[in-house]
């Protein structure tokens, strides 16, 4: 499968665009998947007829982070790749002006997961799990999901999640108030849909300034510490632990 079509583009009437992640078989993340988000993303932004974007996925997960068998690999300039891809498309999702709303009909783990973070409104499955794992396959956080995660998530369930490594259910998620609701089956995607035809009705210009007044500092942040370096780390992202890890996880 070519890399264009690790993403499908749905337009849906009212104005709005369905993105689903169509990377067999667990949509594992590699820079070039998240490159190939932040353009989706940009070609959104510029098209005025779409006024709200789901993001979905073709298989039983959304996302289960980054792709561990493929690190495994990894030299320093695919570590730095990755970190820049992580750092500058998440930080464009979560900045991104226009209402995005993600239909976690599986599990989102690790890199997964800052899907569900950076968007706007998040509907889970009954089935799926939702997690930080990078602690327990021996990476640290790149600075745009660290901040993302720490402006999103409540500071014991940053603190749960980040350092246990372990996932929680939807009920649980849905308590922490780290998704607005639970549906199941084919009610999820509904329930996405009609969620974002409401998000496209408020005005544009008002909802995407109104984004920037609550994401702004955050964004301003990341975008200071990219600016200095933060994409490009000298030693790389792994650690002497990492790869050891990573294999430990994929047995």
């Amino acid at each position: 499968m070519s890399i264009e079509n690790w993403l499908i583009r749905e337009d849906l009437e009212g104005g709005v665009t369905r993105l689903v992640l169509n990377r067999p078989p667990v949509n594992a993340l590699n820079s070039d998947f998240l490159d190939l988000l932040g353009a989706h993303l940009d070609r959104l932004q510029a098209d005025t007829a779409v006024k709200a974007v789901i993001l979905a996925s073709n298989s039983k997960v959304l996302s289960a982070g980054m792709d561990l068998k493929e690190a495994l690999g990894f030299d320093l300039k695919d570590q730095q790749a990755m970190v820049r891809g992580l750092n500058v498309n998440f930080t464009k999702l979560f900045g991104f002006p226009k209402p995005t709303i993600v239909a976690a009909s599986g599990a989102a783990i690790a890199g997964g997961f800052f899907l569900v973070l950076a968007s706007d409104y998040r509907i889970a499955s009954l089935k799926a799990r939702f997690g930080l794992a990078e602690v327990r396959v021996g990476a640290n956080f790149p600075v745009g999901p660290l901040a993302i995660a720490r402006a999103t998530l409540a500071s014991n369930d940053l603190r749960r999640l980040m350092l246990g490594g372990h996932p929680i259910g939807a009920e649980a998620a849905l308590a922490a108030g780290i998704v607005d609701i639970i549906e199941d089956g084919d009610a999820v995607m509904a329930r996405a849909v009609s969620v974002a035809q409401d998000y496209a009705a408020i005005p544009p210009g008002t909802y995407a300034e109104v984004k920037r007044q609550m994401r702004g500092p955050v964004i301003e942040t990341i975008e200071n510490a990219m600016a200095n370096g933060a994409n490009t780390p000298p030693d790389g992202w792994f650690t002497a632990e990492t790869k050891a890890a990573m294999s430990r996880i994929i047995g």
